[in-house]
């Protein structure tokens, strides 16, 4: 039987999507592992005026999908109770307060309390300093926060908001969310590297020739054009989800797998990632907006006519670039990383590119000796989405006379059954800021690190004017994004267009 927990939630934004979608249904799940049982209650604060009642009938449509009993819908959501509240206004926090320590002692909570942000980030420091002022975090339990991205808009607003949110709480108990850090093949990427020698002895630039990363989404903007106008791919993928995964690529071994440990490492490999100046920013990171396109009989509109966008935004949907990073192990090894919205697959996936072997003796010194004169390379790809696995490509001899040789993968993917019984990635990183264990989240010295390398790289384009949009919807990204790695001599492995187009399902 799982450990049952002790708390109460907070959650600022409790009629909002991200609750519904996520928080409910996780806290649902833990509910029903027993990592919350009797001692637990819910408060969910917003601007409507709801009833508890009401509330709980929102709670049991969110848990459906989990195919609750009657009865476990009824019993948990017993413990949600609705709170009409305005950020802004002192009393409102008052009567917070009044209810949390009704809950408390209803409940026998020990004073331990765990708030949740989800809303829009310019809330975020009037809340919390609002929770100390009307002494709504207790002195007898844990006062934990945890903080949904984005982090700051950039490295100055961002450093604001933490010396707002340290005057309440200290950076132990404050857990800012990235949920891919909470997604099974992510959390894989040590397990790959630490537990196989065969990886960890080669992971260094005598032996790995670049690393690439690429978030694929094949969905536009849909509903978040007016968010998605004020942040962009940079900021909405890259400062933090895709940073996240190069430092977990790119640390040295810790001494102990423990919180320490890893962000000690994960700090120092983002400290070692070469910060440009602009010049070397516009050479090194392009953009791309996604224009009108169709792909297998889809027809799709540009960003700029999606819903609550300009006309004649400059904003990006799309990111490619180099990061080098310098230090022994890995220095003249370039991590590319990408991401876009309407891109021609969904997909997130990490590609490890060995080196060729030194001599190839296959190559033909004598014609017609071999027709394969230059070897594919040794790929790892780690899947994380929509499948989760991991895959080597080697080469192996065609079967047959002469030695050609033929690219073979060995191939492992998690069961559709694993995958869906899996806890997901809320429901893991809930359980783990309930144990007060920040391994999964980013501390202030990775999301501050992250600014600094990502405010040169905005600032470089704001000081130009992008010609978009220059990719259709549908394809990979603009044509500069594969001009970045052929410059180099290397391509993007996983180019998902190529299939469509071979099929006529997409345009040359």
């Amino acid at each position: 039987m799982a450990n049952e927990n002790t708390v109460l939630f907070t959650i600022f934004g409790g009629t909002g999507d991200l609750a519904k979608r996520k928080l409910y249904p996780s806290l649902f799940r833990l509910f029903k592992k027993g990592n919350l049982g009797t001692h637990f209650a819910v408060i969910g604060t917003a601007r409507r005026e709801w009833s508890d009642e009401y509330y709980r009938d929102i709670v049991r449509e969110t848990i459906q999908d989990l195919n609750p009993t009657n009865e476990e819908a009824e019993d948990f959501s017993s413990h949600f109770y609705y709170q009409s509240h305005n950020v802004n206004d002192s009393e409102h926090y008052d009567t917070l307060k009044n209810l949390a320590d009704k809950l408390d002692e209803q409940y026998n909570l020990n004073g331990n309390r765990l708030y949740y942000l989800a809303m829009a980030p310019q809330f975020f420091g009037t809340i919390v300093s609002h929770l100390k002022s009307q002494k709504i975090i207790t002195d007898n339990g844990f006062n934990r926060l945890v903080i949904e991205k984005p982090f700051g808009s950039d490295y100055q607003s961002a450093y604001e908001l933490n010396q707002q949110i340290r005057l309440a709480f200290p950076e132990q108990d404050i857990f800012r969310i990235d949920h891919y850090l909470g997604k099974e093949m992510i959390q894989n990427i040590s397990a790959i590297r630490f537990a196989n020698n065969i990886f960890e002895s080669q992971w260094n630039n005598r032996y790995i020739d670049n690393v690439q990363i690429t978030f694929a989404e094949n969905l536009g903007v849909e509903d978040r054009g007016g968010y998605y106008e004020h942040s962009g791919a940079l900021k909405d993928m890259v400062q933090n989800h895709i940073l996240q995964v190069v430092s977990l690529l790119a640390m040295e071994p810790p001494v102990a797998f423990s919180e320490k440990e890893i962000r000690t490492e994960k700090v120092k490999a983002l400290n070692a990632i070469r910060v440009y100046d602009e010049k070397e920013a516009l050479n090194n990171f392009v953009r791309g907006q996604y224009g009108g396109g169709q792909l297998d009989n889809q027809t799709y509109i540009d960003y700029r006519h999606e819903e609550n966008v300009s006309e004649s935004s400059e904003t990006e949907t799309f990111v490619a670039g180099k990061f080098m990073i310098d230090n022994f192990r890995w220095s003249g090894v370039p991590f590319y990383v990408r991401t876009g919205k309407r891109l021609t697959e969904k997909g997130t996936r990490i590609n490890i590119v060995f080196k060729q072997v030194p001599v190839n003796v296959f190559k033909p010194s004598i014609e017609g000796t071999c027709e394969n004169s230059d070897l594919p390379p040794n790929v790892l790809t780690i899947y994380i989405q929509p499948t989760e696995g991991f895959s080597m490509t080697l080469n192996g001899k065609e079967v047959g006379q002469g030695f050609n040789t033929l690219p073979v993968k060995l191939d492992f993917r998690h069961s559709a059954e694993t995958v869906s019984n899996s806890p997901e990635a809320y429901e893991k990183l809930i359980l783990d800021a309930l144990n007060g264990d920040g391994t999964n989240f980013s501390h202030w010295d990775e999301v501050a690190q992250s600014w600094h390398l990502v405010d040169v790289i905005r600032s470089s384009w704001d000081k130009t004017t992008p010609d978009f949009p220059n990719y259709a919807a549908g394809t990979m990204g603009p044509k500069a994004a594969f001009d970045l790695l052929e410059r180099d001599g290397f391509q993007w492995i996983w180019e998902p267009d190529v299939w469509y187009r071979e099929r006529g399902k997409l345009d040359k």
